[in-house]
């Protein structure tokens, strides 16, 4: 089967990769798993040849899935949704196994960052994600304050997700091999918020970061005033960049 651009495949083959990523991943006999994008399946037989109680896999390509369906056809705990991520209800699946879900896959790099916030709107139902990212996109997501690839996506996700980097991932993974390195990342989500989120939380982060190299004072112009940005113990003079993700909270919740 040809890789099809308009879906961002790129198929992973290398058996090292994905023994690295089933042991990351550790699957218990009890564990509901849901692979996003099985493709041509390398990583799905890897899957059940482990334990699981289920395995439910998201495909979008028409033309992948009776392969898979024929190849698996055997295997009781397979089940296989013709369906795209973005907008698979992984609520009600949660709901269908009596349990929270974990998530694996190597996201299609076009998709990645709506399809982190689609499943946000489903944390409840989800304990953890072992995905395979762009490596640039995972050094944004587990980036610090004050480092270069700290910014918009870090701080939106941080309320619900801790990240850890696993590991890189080379181009000669993949066939065809993209253009860019990819990396292996485990988002755990917190079962409480780190804080409680406040409504405009997200529209100070994006008004924030619409002029990253300005100060606060000047990106936040006609949004959060100087004297409410001290009365949060924020410097006006500081770039957003330089900021907790609490700190923005803080000035959401200055607005009152």
């Amino acid at each position: 089967m040809h890789a099809r651009k308009r879906f961002g495949q790129h198929f992973l083959h290398d058996e090292s990769v994905l023994d690295r990523i089933v042991t990351a991943l550790s699957p218990r006999a009890t564990d509901h798993l849901v692979e996003i994008g099985p493709g041509r399946g390398a990583l799905t037989r890897a899957l059940l040849a482990e334990d699981c109680a289920t395995l439910d896999a998201i495909e979008i390509d028409r033309d992948l899935v009776p392969r898979l369906r024929d190849e698996l056809a055997g295997e009781p705990r397979f089940t296989l949704h013709e369906s795209d991520a973005l907008d698979f209800d992984f609520t009600a699946l949660a709901r269908q196994r009596g349990a929270r879900l974990r998530i694996v896959g190597n996201l299609p790099y076009n998709i990645s960052t709506p399809l982190l916030f689609h499943v946000l709107d489903h944390a409840e139902a989800i304990d953890d994600l072992h995905i395979m990212l762009q490596r640039e996109v995972v050094a944004r997501i587990a980036a610090s304050p004050g480092s270069g690839d700290y910014g918009r996506l870090t701080i939106m996700l941080s309320p619900w997700l801790t990240a850890e980097t696993l590991f890189d991932v080379g181009p000669g993974a993949f066939h065809p091999p993209p253009k860019v390195w990819s990396a292996v990342v485990r988002l755990t989500v917190r079962r409480q918020p780190a804080f409680p989120v406040n409504a405009r939380f997200a529209s100070v982060v994006a008004a924030a970061f619409s002029h990253r190299r300005k100060t606060l004072r000047n990106a936040l112009k006609g949004v959060v005033s100087a004297e409410q940005m001290a009365a949060c113990q924020v410097d006006p003079n500081a770039r957003p960049e330089t900021l907790a993700p609490e700190a923005f909270n803080r000035l959401a919740q200055a607005l009152g």
